[in-house]
């Protein structure tokens, strides 16, 4: 199933596709007026819809049925996690993670962050693009990029993890009964004032590991790691 992604729903029951995606329907896909294809909201909302008009810079589909498809996962996931020098290195994370199964994406500065500024507009593309090619109908929420301390110092109902390598329980043998946070570091790893406020702030420590992981692969390895522990 090709799927396509869109929030623009008129009261016409009129769905606009945006430029790229109404670009890979008339261009690519080369569908005309009449066919049928699918939209999602990334609200969990799932259009079937016609073709009314093809247009490759403004496409409208018009919707036929309507379902709302529930979140399959029994959990909600959240990793904070700092941005890498290497910006591929980062979206390659995004990327899998969605795949994977994520809800929440944040991310942070720490004290040795290489990288303080992304194109969050580029990301959005990535997770929408992810969410696509793994047919999902919610999409992942990103945050704005935020300071480890204020990020770290707010409440969150979830079970709240540290991934560090050099102390902490292993990961493989705790016990997942609710949702998770997540926070991993950048390259450099965490100081050892962040960590300590971590676990001040109710974080647990964690090896997720027993070899040290680049950060985008601890991000990747965490989401697939939460995956399997609700799955068993």
């Amino acid at each position: 199933m090709q799927l396509y992604y869109s929030e623009n729903i008129d009261n016409n029951n009129i769905i606009v596709l945006s430029p790229e995606e109404s670009f890979h329907c008339a261009k690519v896909m080369r569908l005309k007026k009449g066919d049928s294809i699918f939209v999602t909201d990334g609200r969990g909302n799932l259009y079937s819809a016609k073709l009314v008009d093809s247009n490759p810079k403004r496409a409208y589909v018009e919707i036929v049925n309507k379902e709302y498809i529930e979140n399959q996962k029994k959990y909600k996931l959240h990793i904070a996690i700092a941005p890498t020098k290497n910006i591929d290195r980062f979206e390659w994370f995004v990327e899998k993670a969605v795949e994977i199964g994520i809800d929440t994406i944040t991310p942070i500065i720490c004290r040795y962050s290489e990288r303080k500024t992304l194109k969050l507009d580029r990301i959005e593309r990535i997770i929408i693009s992810a969410m696509k090619q793994s047919l999902k109908y919610h999409k992942p929420i990103l945050n704005e990029i935020t300071d480890y301390k204020t990020f770290v110092e707010t409440e969150y109902l979830s079970d709240k993890y540290l991934a560090y390598c050099k102390s902490g329980i292993n990961f493989v043998n705790t016990s997942l009964q609710n949702d998770v946070l997540f926070l991993v570091g950048p390259e450099g790893g965490f100081s050892d004032f962040e960590v300590d406020l971590a676990l001040k702030n109710n974080f647990k420590s964690v090896k997720i590991n027993e070899f040290r992981l680049r950060t985008e692969t601890a991000g990747v390895f965490v989401a697939a790691s939460v995956n399997l522990k609700f799955q068993k």
